[in-house]
């Protein structure tokens, strides 16, 4: 999918009106990526989170696809945006780019957005994600968001499609294990990744309807 400025296409405004916005000295894109607006200690959260919660509602879904069609950080953003307003018309959009993986950062944006979508088509694109990119051990890319959100959808849907690769020496163990220095780490247990989404979604769904 190739690259394309907002500005090719009459959306110049939207990299500076919804992915450098600063809040704290930082872009809203960083806070994102960095969870930041997690912690308890930064005074920057209300405002940040008001902002996030009015442009994901008043943001135009052609700004969305300028956005998208760029470069990391705009996909990123425009990910969380979406997934904070649950636009299910973007849910092949975000499948097609998460299989891709063209860019680094933004696929953990994508998992949220089909974590709070949080249907069975969602729970579908992760579990293909997972398959394919899982037995790829040499790659590390967003294998743990992609597992934590489709553990999160296996407990909102009453479903069990994470237990083949949680299985003990299943694939998840496989890639974790390829790295050594990975294999007592707890950052990188199923578990762990579970909560983490649970944490990011868990945020939305207070500020959004849940």
């Amino acid at each position: 999918m190739p690259s394309q400025h907002p500005e090719e296409v009459g959306y110049g405004h939207v990299v500076e009106s919804y992915v450098t916005r600063m809040y704290g000295g930082l872009p809203r894109y960083l806070v994102l990526n960095g969870g930041r607006f997690l912690g308890p200690r930064w005074w920057h959260t209300s405002r940040f989170t008001r902002h996030l919660i009015a442009d994901a509602a008043a943001i135009h879904d052609e700004e969305l696809e300028a956005l998208l069609g760029y470069e990391w950080r705009s996909r990123l953003t425009a990910a969380w945006l979406i997934g904070v307003d649950r636009r299910e018309r973007f849910r092949t959009r975000i499948g097609d780019l998460l299989l891709a993986s063209e860019v680094c950062y933004s696929g953990s944006a994508y998992c949220f957005a089909l974590a709070r979508l949080g249907t069975h088509a969602d729970a579908d694109i992760l579990t293909a994600y997972l398959d394919h990119y899982l037995p790829r051990t040499d790659l590390r890319y967003d294998q743990p968001a992609a597992l934590g959100a489709l553990l999160r959808l296996d407990a909102h849907l009453g479903t069990h499609r994470a237990d083949r690769f949680t299985q003990p020496d299943g694939l998840w163990d496989q890639w974790v294990n390829a790295l050594a220095h990975l294999r007592d780490d707890p950052a990188y247990t199923a578990a762990q990744q579970h909560r983490w989404t649970d944490l990011h979604c868990d945020f939305a769904n207070g500020w959004t309807r849940p």
